[in-house]
């Protein structure tokens, strides 16, 4: 029987998910495996990365990379094992509410190592060794925070994504060359463990939601759809574009 076309497919392609053992980052690389990809997935932790390994579909050639992103060893290491991808999603990521008045050299340097200059590092090395086949894209995990949304103690984080943003669409203009695509997603409030973690109380976060114009909180898989878009040949002619999904709460 003749396939139906579907331009956001996945079939035959492989896909590199950072941050894959937990929040969007799980769950990106969950759909990315129910769309037809080979996934190949890498966190931190081994336990919970091969819980995910364990949900993605058993006839594709999946892969599973313990790596940490900050340290430079595990990221060179990471790239020498890395099969020729079809595209890259950069989840990992960290967040912090604290105010400028506190945020020391210290807290800025903490937050741009995991949010920036990890995912940057990596990215580098991908294109460099042309680990990124021509006409692979590349999707970045940035914010709402420090590029749309300016709320009171988000200064360090947004900082960090702002950055990431930005260097998004250099990238974007230089490895345009080989036909390789570099967009971004900026996420509202997304309903994941980092948000749960005693920083903001439950109730805070309820009544914070109502700001939402679409009433909720975004779901990993609302973030995870928007990147299988950017992978896809749906979005071939796409490339420097930050997109936002927040439920309208920029508007």
């Amino acid at each position: 029987m003749e396939k139906t076309f579907n331009p956001f497919s996945l079939e035959g392609k492989t896909i590199l998910v950072t941050g894959a053992s937990s929040g969007i980052g799980r769950e990106t690389a969950i759909e990315c495996g129910a769309m037809g990809a080979n996934v190949v997935i890498t966190g931190r932790n081994a336990e919970r990365l091969n819980e995910v390994y364990d949900l993605l579909p058993a006839a594709s050639a999946n892969v599973q990379l313990v790596a940490d992103l900050t340290l430079a060893g595990d990221v060179e290491g990471l790239v020498a094992q890395m099969p020729q991808l079809d595209g890259v999603v950069m989840c990992a990521g960290n967040s912090t509410t604290l105010p400028l008045q506190f945020g020391t050299r210290e807290k800025f340097d903490e937050m741009f190592g995991v949010n920036f200059f990890a995912p940057m590092e990596l990215l580098r090395l991908l294109y460099k060794k042309k680990v990124l086949k021509k006409g692979a894209s590349v999707v970045l995990i940035a914010s709402i925070g420090g590029t749309h949304s300016f709320m009171p103690g988000n200064g360090v984080y947004g900082a960090s994504k702002a950055a990431l943003n930005s260097v998004m669409k250099y990238a974007a203009r230089e490895f345009a060359s080989r036909r390789v695509r570099v967009n971004s997603i900026c996420p509202g409030m997304v309903d994941t463990p980092l948000i749960h973690r005693g920083t903001i109380t439950e109730e805070q976060l309820a009544e914070d939601a109502k700001r939402y114009p679409l009433g909720r909180y975004g779901q990993p898989e609302d973030i995870a759809h928007g990147a299988i878009y950017l992978l896809s040949d749906a979005s071939s002619w796409l490339t420097g574009h930050d997109l936002v999904i927040d439920g309208g709460f920029s508007i």
